[in-house]
């Protein structure tokens, strides 16, 4: 199965992407957290996007189009995946079924939607926190950390990354309207797109999806 889930940053669908992954047992594709792995390591590709991420702005076309060309040539992505940030412009979206169609296996996509308020998402965003050390997200409400402040896995200092500032928040929630709405539009002219109210738990929201693409 092909499943790719939209919607704003924060509206829950890395969480869903996970579940849904192990559940296949097919890779969840996190294009996010690909770059955020190449900003920590100081690759060339994650000095690009370092200053393009702090300021809530999209990475730009090319830079994303060569990161999931490569990861959807691996074995393992050939059974299917779960995309979770990708495509986020209708030029992504055109190129991915391009990718489709070169022998990553037989048959379409599934693209859900997840619908959630604006300054909902403001407020889940503003309770993320990540390990400075080792990378593991937490967040303060739905998977919080043993002890405050503190890393489970390394015993690292939790810090909120600049993407998720409130500032920078509703930058990429206005970038998302604009640049991403229209990707949605896309995917429901093709017949493949599902709407899931993501505005739940965790649970309710991932049995909406499963009976959405059951549907």
């Amino acid at each position: 199965m092909k499943v790719i889930l939209v919607g704003a940053p924060g509206s829950g669908k890395g969480t869903q992407a996970k579940r849904f992954a192990d559940g296949l047992h097919i890779p969840h594709i996190s294009t996010g957290d690909i770059l955020r792995e190449a900003v920590r390591n100081g690759t060339e590709l994650g000095k690009q996007a370092d200053p393009i991420m702090a300021s809530g702005a999209l990475v730009p076309d090319d830079l994303m189009v060569g990161i999931v060309a490569e990861r959807l040539g691996q074995d393992d992505a050939k059974e299917g995946f779960i995309l979770d940030g990708f495509p986020r412009t209708v030029a992504q979206a055109e190129m991915l079924d391009g990718f489709l169609g070169r022998g990553n296996g037989a048959g379409g996509v599934n693209v859900v939607h997840l619908l959630v308020p604006d300054e909902l998402i403001v407020n889940r965003i503003a309770a993320r926190r990540s390990c400075g050390a080792c990378g593991a997200s937490y967040h303060l409400e739905n998977s919080p950390p043993k002890q405050d402040s503190l890393c489970d896995r390394c015993g690292g200092v939790l810090e909120t990354r600049p993407d998720d500032v409130e500032s920078a928040v509703r930058k990429r929630l206005e970038t998302f309207h604009r640049q991403t709405v229209p990707v949605i539009d896309y995917y429901r002219a093709k017949n493949v797109l599902h709407e899931v109210d993501g505005n739940a738990p965790v649970d309710e929201v991932f049995e909406r999806v499963k009976k959405s693409l059951r549907a």
